[in-house]
């Protein structure tokens, strides 16, 4: 008899521990399922909850600092300050100075270091007999400035009254334009009249002038006047060379 009641108490004792545990797991399903049970469950879905309302959040922050720094390096470069200044500034040391208007080089002011035309101003002019060839002269040009000076093609004499420069000898053309420095000389061989006589119109005068050529092949600067000290005869057959650095070469037509 006792030991029916001792059998029946444990049998109660039993159902009521699985009535309880089936209680406890009612409740466990009803407030997160079988993984709250043992409350990692529950803590993972509360974190997952929080991780998708928290995340747009983050994303927004995110996306306006990037958009606030990409403002703020854009702006800066702008101003001219930050990596942009860098190349901003490369370009604009690159580019050359701008050469000054009217900038000249040579001397006197001439354009591209062109040296000076020898005048009347820079220059001293005579006119001297010689004994050959027959009939002719030699006129001799001398630099009296600081300056070298250009003494372009031939000169341009006229005889008292004459009304056109003599003509010129073609054949004394220099390899090169006659560069005289200070103190130097060039020298032009003057036929005057024909040997044989056979020119025309011939006179006779005590009075000569004579311009200097410029680059462009016109009278650079005022006529001269040369003293010939005695009459002098012309005649149609006048003729005069180029300027020559030799007195001989002058005088060789």
């Amino acid at each position: 008899m006792r030991n029916l009641r001792f059998r029946h108490a444990a049998r109660t004792s039993a159902l009521g521990t699985a009535a309880l545990i089936a209680a406890l797991s009612l409740t466990a399903c009803q407030s997160g399922g079988p993984e709250s049970a043992d409350g990692s469950g529950g803590s993972e879905s509360q974190a997952s909850a929080a991780g998708t309302s928290a995340a747009p959040v983050a994303d927004r922050s995110k996306d306006e600092a990037t958009d606030k720094a990409g403002t703020t390096a854009e702006d800066t470069g702008t101003t001219g300050s930050g990596s942009g200044t860098a190349k901003d500034s490369g370009s604009a040391t690159s580019k050359p100075a701008a050469k000054p208007a009217g900038a000249q080089r040579g001397s006197g002011g001439a354009k591209d270091g062109a040296l000076p035309t020898c005048t009347g101003a820079n220059t001293e002019l005579t006119m001297t007999s010689v004994q050959r060839p027959v009939n002719h002269m030699l006129l001799t040009v001398t630099n009296t400035g600081s300056k070298s000076c250009y003494a372009y093609s031939y000169p341009f004499l006229r005889f008292g009254e004459a009304q056109s420069v003599p003509q010129v000898v073609e054949d004394s053309v220099p390899q090169s334009v006659v560069v005289l420095a200070p103190g130097e000389s060039a020298y032009t061989g003057v036929r005057t009249s024909s040997a044989d006589g056979s020119g025309t119109g011939g006179y006779s005068t005590k009075e000569l002038t004579v311009g200097l050529q410029g680059r462009d092949g016109g009278s650079e600067g005022p006529m001269v006047n040369v003293p010939l000290g005695k009459e002098v005869y012309v005649d149609s057959t006048l003729a005069v060379t180029y300027w020559r650095t030799d007195m001989d070469d002058a005088l060789m037509y």
